[in-house]
């Protein structure tokens, strides 16, 4: 029997007998990252940043000049794992603003979740020129997309590899954790508790994603289904999606396809504010 067997095993026999105490524990557990360091195909570009600290400390990386992208990477990830799209866009003459989300790189706190996320992108975006676009990945885009029904203004806004709902991942952890129904049922009322909004509510399905948009998502995705793309794209009228046959979780952000089409969105949005300035 391996680590992980025990481990669920352990979960679900404490988890009968203490399910809040149990729960308390996976809460902390799912809310609190890691910050692991760069990888060395990410120093050449980190290198060229310039770090800026928003309101409240929140801390960014940025490059170039031109239109305003800002992006929000995933849970427990970095800005720099944008780097094939951070250097193509600054190449294409946009600036570029990555942010390292609450608890995650130079940002503070100890404790990260999709609410914080969404408002640490709505302080960014209340400090930072008119955006053009957002750009997010895995729970950064559900962050964006979330953003996008408190305020957040952008004439584009792209999900990369998102759920459509919060309550997936949440359900897919407890379970994964070994924690039997009562000790899940805390759990996911723990994350809503600290999180301030109810799972249920985080949900594609209730948005109105009314800003242009980009849809992306890996066949072969093993941490959120392909599938999660396609209700995105079904209930986000005005979005494009684009199905790639491999790319995984993390690998897609370097994908030339994406990269296109990142960039013939933010382009084609352009050219439509021009026009509707001119009309104006």
């Amino acid at each position: 029997m391996n680590n992980l067997s025990l481990i669920r095993g352990l979960h679900a026999t404490l988890g009968r007998l203490a399910p809040q105490t149990v729960a308390r524990r996976m809460r902390r557990q799912f809310m609190t990252p890691r910050n692991l360091p760069p990888r060395d195909w990410e120093m050449p570009l980190l290198g060229s940043a310039e770090r800026i600290t928003l309101r409240f400390g929140l801390s960014a990386l940025r490059w170039g000049s031109g239109p305003t992208v800002l992006l929000m990477h995933g849970w427990e990830g970095r800005p720099t794992q944008f780097a094939s799209l951070i250097e193509a866009l600054v190449e294409a003459g946009y600036g570029v603003v990555a942010l390292d989300g609450p608890a995650h790189g130079h940002s503070p706190g100890q404790e990260a979740n999709v609410v914080l996320f969404a408002r640490a992108l709505l302080e960014a975006a209340g400090e930072l020129p008119p955006l053009h676009a957002v750009i997010g990945h895995s729970m950064g885009a559900a962050s964006a997309m979330l953003a996008s029904q408190m305020g957040l203004r952008a004439r584009a806004l792209v999900s990369i590899s998102a759920p459509s709902r919060i309550l997936g991942p949440l359900r897919s952890f407890a379970n994964f954790m070994g924690l039997p129904p009562r000790a899940r049922a805390h759990f996911i009322s723990l994350v809503e508790s600290h999180a301030g909004i109810p799972a249920a509510h985080l949900d594609v399905r209730r948005y109105q994603l009314e800003i242009p948009g980009l849809v992306v998502h890996a066949e072969d995705d093993p941490v959120i289904p392909a599938s999660e793309a396609d209700v995105i794209h079904d209930f986000w009228f005005d979005s494009q999606l684009l199905r790639l046959a491999q790319g995984g979780h993390q690998r897609l952000l370097a994908d030339p396809c994406l990269v296109t089409a990142v960039l013939s969105l933010l382009a084609e949005v352009g050219e439509r504010s021009a026009l509707a300035e001119v009309a104006s």
